[in-house]
């Protein structure tokens, strides 16, 4: 069955009801003891005397999209004709940097055929997108079929709400299952990696790399990947202090710099900018950038530059010294600066005397739409999609 997952914009699907329903034969009979020693908990799967069904009617507030309790949540479907057959709403926890799964819903006649699957694999790659550090959800526990689907998700119990629908969830055995599942990270270590320059046979799984590290995160598609295919052929790429990281010879990750200047109106000081720096889904979360920065920034001190500059995540790179450009006398075009634009003196008091307006080669601006799409072709197809964090 063909079908396409859709961006649900709030401004036309607020308000619309989810009608969720299910019959079960089966529940998670929960059992609390307190004991002189604390609290036993046991949960097992059990039958009921006769099915017992679940609909919205039975519920005082039934589920619909972008209530006004999730105020951040955003949406995804798929829409057969004009009628909505799927959907998932996600909302961030800011708080604990968690993202939670508030609906998730298949039309019956939809459902076993991937759809629930490819709408749960929307959410973790929003996770990744914004560097969650869990997916929470919740169910009930006489939801045994999407406590199962959850399950082999890769979700985890994370806790249990005992009356959370009705004083009389354990009696009625519809208590509140909290599942949790976290994207898998494994710190790595220096010694466990290899870090070098790329060959040129591995030109274009590198660029694959880096297409995967920026689809749909700052935009929908990427075209960082066009970028590095230019960059390689430009006169300020320097191939010297660029590198990729390897684990067990896959291709995690890759920082790419060039030769860039400042300009104070008499004299242009030449300094670095590095674009892209790109880690692989896979080990997001696992210290690659990290390691490619500690390493770069050695090599770049050694070849003599004074400073770093760059535009990038502004909540990333002040752990690694990168301070507000503003800070050292630095704008861009026009006289402007903003959160983004930052500096990393690779000496201290490397840029005094160096202020004015930052500039970089034209390489990294001139990206045209049609040469984008031709050059998209090389690569695996994959959906563009509005995701919330993007600029």
């Amino acid at each position: 069955m063909d079908y396409q997952i859709i961006h649900l914009p709030k401004e036309q699907w607020q308000g619309h009801m989810i009608p969720i329903e299910y019959t079960t034969t089966q529940y998670y009979d929960v059992v609390i003891d307190k004991k002189p020693t604390g609290f036993t908990v046991n949960i097992e799967l059990k039958d009921f005397d006769e099915p017992v069904s679940h609909f919205p009617e039975e519920y005082d507030f039934p589920d619909r999209l972008y209530q006004e309790f999730w105020p951040q949540a955003c949406a995804w479907g798929v829409v057969d004709g004009d009628k909505l057959v799927a959907a998932i709403e996600t909302c961030p926890e800011e708080w604990s940097n968690r993202l939670r799964v508030t609906e998730l819903w298949v039309d019956p006649a939809w459902q076993k055929k991937g759809v629930g699957h490819a709408l749960m694999e929307v959410a973790k790659e929003q996770a990744r997108l914004e560097n969650r550090r869990a997916i929470m959800l919740e169910t009930q526990s006489c939801n045994v079929n999407a406590i199962g689907f959850y399950l082999h998700e890769g979700f985890t119990l994370m806790g249990l709400d005992t009356c959370c629908y009705n004083n009389r969830d354990l009696e009625r055995k519809e208590v509140r299952i909290e599942l949790a599942w976290f994207p898998k990270r494994t710190a790595l270590k220096r010694e466990n990696v290899e870090i070098r320059q790329e060959r040129p046979e591995e030109y274009h799984a590198v660029e694959a790399m880096v297409r995967d590290a920026f689809w749909n995160k700052f935009r929908q598609g990427c075209d960082e990947h066009l970028l590095l295919h230019n960059l390689r052929n430009s006169e300020v790429y320097l191939p010297e202090l660029s590198r990729i990281l390897l684990v067990d010879g896959e291709i995690a990750g890759a920082i790419c710099y060039a030769k860039a200047w400042v300009d104070d109106g008499t004299q242009k000081h030449e300094v670095l900018s590095f674009g892209p720096l790109a880690v692989a889904p896979k080990w997001k979360g696992c210290g690659v950038g990290t390691l490619l920065m500690e390493e770069t920034h050695k090599l770049a001190k050694e070849a003599g530059y004074p400073a770093i500059i760059i535009t990038g995540v502004p909540t990333y790179y002040p752990r690694f010294g990168y301070k507000p450009a503003g800070e050292f006398g630095l704008t861009v075009d026009g006289g402007k600066t903003f959160p983004a634009f930052m500096a990393y003196e690779l000496y201290e008091g490397a840029l005094n005397g160096i202020q004015g307006e930052f500039h970089e080669a034209d390489v990294f601006f001139d990206l045209p739409k049609e040469e984008l799409e031709v050059f998209d072709q090389a690569f695996e197809k994959k959906d563009k999609l509005y995701f919330p964090k993007q600029w």
